[in-house]
């Protein structure tokens, strides 16, 4: 379909975003052309200062992408593409991020991601969900190490894990519902309502399946800077 006349530019990328709020743009891909994506990426390649995230990149645009920036990192499993591929020096307190199942790694991974190419060391913990307690206990070393300032917990089904983790940690917790599950988990609906509705204290819900705003979430909440005292 033809782009209408009175529209001067389909694409206006914000190169501002670094400067005026300390973090780069990412391109959400799953909405925009297959030429959208190519002709975002040459101009990324042209202007773009420090990593840009292309997120959910299926294969035809993450195609596209690198086809524009041959040298940058392709996760298939978390749908993303980063450049560059090197992420930078990693700085701030420690993202943890735990996914409930191995269903939910794929949401997992793209909050690790972010948070990763945001600039702060992570961790990756997954199938640890509330059907065998033990693993997540087994965890708790690292969920309550003082390094740890964020922890993004992404789980479908109920959606339990988040409050779990949140009554055993003193970092706040910032928690993704994941479409996974059965029909009346409502394609992540079931997991939301349980996760807005938690018990335990300083827990941040974001939408259904958006790794990468509970990545930049976590991302902002571990950025370097006066630290309460332990």
């Amino acid at each position: 379909m033809p782009i209408p006349s009175q529209i001067v530019s389909d694409l206006e990328l914000d190169h501002d975003r670094a400067r005026r709020r300390g973090y780069p743009e990412a391109v959400l891909c799953d909405a925009k052309t297959v030429d959208q994506v190519r002709r975002v990426a040459a101009e990324c390649r042209e202007r773009a200062h420090g990593p840009v995230l292309f997120t959910r990149a299926d294969p035809a645009r993450a195609e596209a992408v690198l086809g524009e920036l041959p040298d940058a990192l392709h996760v298939p499993e978390a749908r993303m593409v980063a450049w560059p591929p090197r992420p930078p020096e990693a700085s701030g307190g420690t993202v943890v991020v735990v996914g409930a199942g191995t269903s939910d790694l794929p949401v997992a991974l793209e909050a690790e991601l972010t948070a990763r190419y945001l600039g702060r060391p992570t961790e990756l913990v997954v199938d640890v969900g509330v059907a065998g307690l033990h693993r997540i206990l087994g965890h708790l070393e690292l969920l309550r190490d003082p390094a740890v300032r964020a922890i993004v917990v992404a789980a479908g089904m109920d959606g339990a894990l988040p409050s779990v983790v949140a009554g055993l940690v003193s970092a706040p917790v910032v928690a993704v519902p994941t479409s996974v599950g059965y029909g009346a988990s409502f394609q992540g609906v079931a997991a939301l309502l349980t996760m807005l509705n938690s018990c335990s204290p300083g827990v941040a819900v974001v939408n259904i399946d958006n790794g990468y705003g509970a990545g930049h979430l976590a991302a902002q909440i571990a950025a370097p800077g006066p630290q309460p005292a332990d």
